[in-house]
């Protein structure tokens, strides 16, 4: 499986564009805020989602508080999760209903929900589970 999950990455890193960022922080310390800032260094635009923060900014691009929120036109391809494994189900399955052009779910390190991820291939998605795009993508970039 492993060969298979770098191919998968390696596409993803190179056809990603868009990519929904849950939980992201506007503290530069946080994880979130770093993934984030690598993104958009490589060319992606990111959306930033966090209830918390609604209505403010979040490295230049305006904070949804849901992915429901977003609009389609965004085209969000990728939505990378940093929230705590319990939550993963709630955010997969508002990702499927509501993001029309969404290709991949992508859980942070130590993020796992086995049965959400099955959901999500299940509706024809990539799954990346307990990995990082900052430290993975640079091998295919």
């Amino acid at each position: 499986m492993e060969l298979n999950e770098d191919q998968d990455i390696a596409r993803i890193a190179r056809s990603t564009r868009v990519v929904a960022v849950v939980g992201l922080s506007p503290n530069e310390m946080r994880p979130s805020w770093g993934v984030a800032r690598y993104l958009q260094s490589q060319g992606i635009r990111i959306i930033p989602v966090n209830p918390g923060h609604e209505g403010h900014e979040i490295l230049g691009e305006a904070v949804y508080a849901s992915l429901s929120d977003i609009p389609a036109e965004v085209g969000v391809q990728m939505v990378d999760i940093f929230r705590r494994s319990e939550a993963v189900g709630a955010i997969v399955d508002e990702a499927i209903a509501h993001l029309p052009d969404l290709k991949t779910v992508w859980t942070q390190l130590g993020v796992r929900d086995d049965a959400a991820a099955e959901r999500a291939r299940h509706a024809g998605l990539t799954v990346i589970q307990d990995r990082c795009p900052k430290i993975e993508f640079p091998r295919y970039l």
